[in-house]
């Protein structure tokens, strides 16, 4: 495997992810927001599944998934500079 290919593939991977983030926002965007999400999110009520749910989510997208595609991106278009690939 090439350079080259191992960046399409990486490009790929990284559109495939934006996949799973668009499927996953759907569910969040189709859950109700529970009357009582402040006091759950203080801990003075137990989370309802929705809200659970919810608040997984958006944490796995934005600590992990959103900054991994950026990553993925990144690298896929990475280029040494002249000197670089010089030296």
């Amino acid at each position: 495997m090439t350079e080259a290919m191992a960046q399409a593939q990486v490009h790929e991977a990284a559109a495939e992810i934006d996949v799973l983030i668009r499927r996953l926002r759907d569910v969040v965007d189709g859950l109700p927001v529970s009357s009582l999400q402040a006091v759950m999110f203080l801990g003075e009520e137990d989370m309802d599944v929705a809200t659970m749910l919810r608040s997984t989510i958006d944490c796995v997208l934005v600590d992990r998934l959103e900054p991994a595609v950026v990553e993925l991106r990144k690298a896929a278009a990475y280029q040494p500079s002249a000197a670089t690939v010089k030296g």
